[in-house]
This record gives structure tokens, C-alpha cells and sequence, in this order.
């Protein structure tokens, strides 16, 4: 991947890379002594709300699915610490933005609301007047029990 090139996301969505900013950090976890001195994870930050690459829905739509990876001011942060090397991470979480943008690109599916068919519901008013019957003949009659 290229990071100087704009970033096809859709046909109709692209990101400059002077959007996105990646910060080398250390990564925690196994790794000795080469863990402990070279910074090989990688911070990922793009704004999503000053971002004019995004349309209004699909910018609603990231906020809402960034979830904790978004601060207060609607900086979008990825963390990639799973390869070794920092190219690798830096590819990981550029990958892993593009997927989540593409995600928000695609809007959910509206709900339609339906009723449960009247066969449907007889059969289940059935069930329960049967476990009912079946309950009641296994209560202990005592002598004051009319039924």
C-alpha cells in the first residue's frame, strides 16, 4: 500500500493521506529487549469530523460505529501493535480504517415491522393451555379442593 497516494475506499470515496497521521509508539507484550527500545506499534489518527472526504451519513454512520475509538473531538484513533515490524502495523491499520469507513458506507437496513399469523398464535395459546392442564394434574389435592 501506498501512503502517499490517495486511498480509493468506494467509487465515490477517497481520503487524501494528509488526513490520516501515524504516531510510532512502543508496543506492550512479549518482545525482550528489542520491544523495550524500537517503536514498532502504530497510532493512527484521522478526524473524522473535519474530514471533507466523508458525506454527512457516512460520517454519522462512523461515529457512531467507532464507539471508544473515537475522542471527544471526533479524532478517530486505530491502534495496530500486532506485527513486529512497523510497516506492518502502519498497512494493518490503514486497512483497518478502510474497512470500518466501508462499513459506515452501507446503510443498515430498515426494520419492517410484522404480526405473528393467527395459526401462529392458536398454536401457542394451545401449548400453553396444555402445559397448564398438564400443571394442574400434577398438584396434590387436598380434602378441602372442590375441583
Amino acid at each position: 500500500m501506498d501512503f502517499k497516494a490517495t486511498i480509493q475506499i468506494t467509487e465515490t470515496i477517497t481520503l487524501d493521506p494528509n488526513e490520516i497521521t501515524y504516531d510510532f509508539i512502543r508496543a506492550s507484550g512479549p518482545g525482550g529487549q528489542k520491544v523495550n527500545k524500537t517503536s514498532s506499534a502504530v497510532q493512527l489518527r484521522f478526524d473524522v469530523g473535519a474530514s471533507p472526504s466523508l458525506p454527512d451519513e457516512v460520517r454519522q454512520r462512523l461515529i457512531h460505529l467507532a464507539g471508544r475509538r473515537l475522542t471527544t473531538n471526533q479524532i478517530l484513533v486505530i491502534e495496530a501493535k500486532r506485527f513486529r515490524s512497523q510497516e506492518d502495523n502502519r498497512r494493518d491499520a490503514a486497512e483497518r480504517l478502510i474497512q470500518l469507513i466501508r462499513k459506515a458506507v452501507q446503510a443498515p437496513v430498515r426494520r419492517r415491522k410484522t404480526k405473528p399469523s393467527k395459526a401462529s398464535v392458536e398454536r401457542r395459546l394451545n401449548q400453553k393451555r396444555q402445559r397448564s392442564q398438564i400443571k394442574r394434574q400434577r398438584r396434590v389435592r387436598s380434602e378441602t379442593d372442590d375441583a
